[in-house]
């Protein structure tokens, strides 16, 4: 038939598609969104992500992350790991954002959950998407993008 795909498959990789769109646009918009480390920002690039990231380990620890993002307003956007250690990061992570009086989003690491119907919790093994992503063309984020 037309595309080597199984529909699940199909579906996946256009809401993935979609779901780095949205991403993009929040970084062209001024959003801050940040990563646990380098392996998860080169998985991202690979799957099409064209924004700036904030790796959260090149910074000293959550106080020195929370100063290096002092502008009051601005979107952060947390896309940490979904095992032990990201979510311990996220929660702290939210609380000290949100005493500083920051903007945090958690829904697309929610959204990317459900995209992957759970397999990816490192935001690294995005990476196994990345050689059918280029075959994916469009995006549809108004059906695909759930907050």
């Amino acid at each position: 038939m037309g595309y080597q795909y199984k529909v699940d498959d199909y579906e996946t990789l256009e809401r993935l598609r979609s779901f780095i769109c949205m991403l993009n646009e929040e970084s062209e918009k001024g959003s801050v969104i940040v990563v646990e480390g380098r392996r998860d920002a080169e998985a991202l690039s690979r799957v099409g992500f064209t924004g700036n990231l904030a790796v959260f380990h090149h910074f000293k620890g959550i106080a020195h992350f929370v100063d290096s993002h002092d502008s009051i307003g601005k979107k952060i956007i947390l896309l940490l790991d979904m095992d032990r250690t990201g979510k311990y990061l996220t929660s702290r992570l939210v609380a000290q954002l949100q005493l500083s009086r920051h903007s945090v989003n958690l829904s697309y690491k929610r959204a990317l959950a459900r995209i992957t119907n759970g397999k990816v919790r490192h935001v690294e093994d995005l990476v196994i998407y990345a050689p059918r992503m280029s075959g994916i063309t469009g995006s549809r984020k108004d059906l695909y993008f759930y907050t």
